[in-house]
């Protein structure tokens, strides 16, 4: 049975600490929802320090790191995909926010976008989410709502021009 993650629980280990997105994910209504909002006010404070190819390499980084924090949180709390563990969220939608325009409407709208695809898991998100028990299927399909969402801003944007 997966258990419930506890402030204790966040700061017991590091990749706890990141999985579950600096305590956002425990939030106990809609944790997902929280996570990118954290990633969305987090973006805004260290966006100014990086030019976009170092912050791009970060962000893989991250990413990749998030697989191994996943996995370790995943294991520790009985569910690979607990809904507390917000990271596979954070950095796709990073992502998506070093993609959009500066601008809070755009800003806006990717995040509803980017929530919309990760609650609605379009393939081969579905597949990721069904099939792949661990780290990496837990970040793909978040990748996959990121693709989504930045192929959406990027017709609205042809639209509306």
């Amino acid at each position: 049975m997966p258990r419930k993650p506890t402030f204790a629980f966040l700061l017991a280990h590091p990749a706890h600490f990141f999985a579950l997105g600096c305590g956002s994910g425990l939030a106990p209504k809609a944790p997902g929802t929280f996570g990118t909002l954290f990633a969305w006010l987090s973006f805004a404070l260290f966006r100014p320090a990086f030019e976009e190819l170092p912050l791009l390499g970060l962000l893989v980084v991250a990413y990749l790191a998030g697989i191994w924090f996943i996995e370790v949180t995943g294991k520790a709390l009985g569910d690979p995909d607990h809904g507390s563990i917000v990271w596979d969220e954070i950095v796709p939608f990073w992502l998506v926010l070093l993609m959009t325009p500066d601008s809070f409407l755009w800003q806006l709208t990717a995040f509803g976008l980017f929530r919309f695809f990760d609650i609605t898991k379009p393939q081969p998100a579905r597949y990721f989410d069904a099939h792949v028990k661990n780290g990496f299927g837990v970040m793909a399909d978040d990748l996959v709502a990121a693709g989504y969402t930045l192929l959406t801003l990027a017709l609205l944007k042809v639209v509306l021009a």
